[in-house]
């Protein structure tokens, strides 16, 4: 059977200064009608189980640690006693979320997961977080970029760019390389292509991105598409280990 790839958008009301907020995450699932592996399960497991139905979770693979994210792993996997993987340098994070257990994989760049007929490429795309990874799947034509790379840009965390050198290194030398017909399928939001976001690619490393004002200004207008923000969370307070 052909493997296709199915999004479970989950959300949940955070408190910023006072302000509630409506996060969305973007929980992945690729598989065929017999097994699926499920990506960056967030929030709601009892949604994302209703959309998995009757067919095998092979693994929970979580392109990061941060807590909105990895809220539902562990009860995903534990029906079908699936693994569970995660970057080794994303444990401190992890922790945060399930302080009493540790994933089952510690991923590695160009590692793979097959589910179906397809495989998931490993690939080491660090900034939002230490130990963030992409899953790029040449045969759907898909790439999974948690964090890392959304529809506006590199994603961020509590408002801000953690390691913004390491990120657009990861996104110039890593996503970037792939064909621009590549689908991006991120962690919050909606999705787009590798094509539609190179040519930004100039402006971020002319310092567009930090320059601030009116896109910090838009941040608070609206639901939040950075949902550590409201968690936060700030990765300075992690060193690699």
């Amino acid at each position: 059977m052909t493997a296709r790839i199915e999004r479970v958008v989950t959300e949940g009301v955070v408190d910023v200064d006072g302000v509630e907020h409506k996060v969305e995450n973007n929980t992945w699932i690729v598989g065929d009608d017999e097994e699926v592996i499920v990506i960056d399960p967030a929030r709601d497991a009892e949604k994302i189980l209703e959309k998995v139905g009757e067919r095998e979770v092979l693994a929970v693979v979580c392109t990061h640690g941060l807590p909105d994210h990895v809220s539902a792993a562990i009860e995903v996997a534990a029906r079908d006693e699936a693994v569970v993987a995660l970057h080794p340098k994303d444990r401190p994070l992890w922790r945060l979320t399930w302080p009493d257990t540790w994933p089952d994989i510690d991923m590695e760049d160009e590692g793979l997961f097959g589910v179906a007929d397809v495989e998931l490429e490993v690939m080491s795309t660090p900034g939002v977080s230490h130990g963030g990874v992409s899953l790029y799947c040449e045969a759907l034509g898909a790439v999974f970029t948690g964090k890392s790379l959304q529809a506006d840009g590199p994603g961020k965390v509590g408002g801000e760019y953690p390691a913004l050198a390491d990120q657009l290194t990861a996104i110039g030398g890593r996503l970037f390389t792939l064909p621009h017909r590549t689908r991006v399928l991120p962690a919050h939001g909606e999705e787009t292509t590798i094509g539609a976001l190179e040519p930004q690619f100039d402006s971020w490393l002319s310092g567009s991105l930090t320059r601030g004002g009116e896109a910090e200004e838009d941040e608070n207008k609206g639901p939040l598409t950075d949902g550590t923000r409201a968690a936060g969370i700030r990765l300075n307070n992690f060193r690699h280990e």
